[in-house]
């Protein structure tokens, strides 16, 4: 999954964030390339007035209010791109997953020799090395 939360996210991460998703919700309120750009300078602003605190009280207190902030000024039907989830073009072009190749039929393998023998010897590979990280599979633990 690609938004599985990897540790903890510090404060300069969360402000990062608060501040990218404020420029796209800009992004979706001016359309207009001048005018954005003259928000989004606003916006930079304000939140380089506030990157010198030291009070971690009070730079939290500050996220809290540019986060409550953001989501009482979203934009009712915010800007997507076509291909992101969410956007026109979402999953358009579907990538089958690679254990389709494993049941082509033999004459359709046949059509590309090389291709078949580097990806069995890479599957081979593939087994050696997870053997070797977490060790075989005990054939006594098998379930029905």
């Amino acid at each position: 999954m690609a938004n599985v939360p990897l540790g903890i996210t510090t404060h300069a991460q969360k402000v990062c964030s608060l501040y990218k998703k404020a420029l796209r919700n800009l992004e979706s309120y001016y359309d207009r390339r001048h005018v954005f750009r003259y928000q989004a300078v606003l916006l930079r602003d304000r939140f380089d007035k506030n990157a010198k605190i030291a009070d971690m009280r009070k730079a939290a207190q500050l996220l809290k209010e540019g986060e409550d902030e953001l989501f009482m000024h979203q934009h009712p039907i915010p800007k997507k791109f076509p291909t992101s989830v969410g956007g026109v073009a979402h999953e358009r072009v579907v990538t089958p997953p690679d254990w389709i190749l494993d049941y082509w039929h033999p004459l359709e393998k046949a059509q590309y020799p090389e291709y078949f023998k580097k990806r069995e010897e890479r599957k081979k590979e593939f087994v050696a090395m997870w053997e070797k990280e977490y060790g075989k599979p005990d054939p006594k633990d098998h379930h029905h």
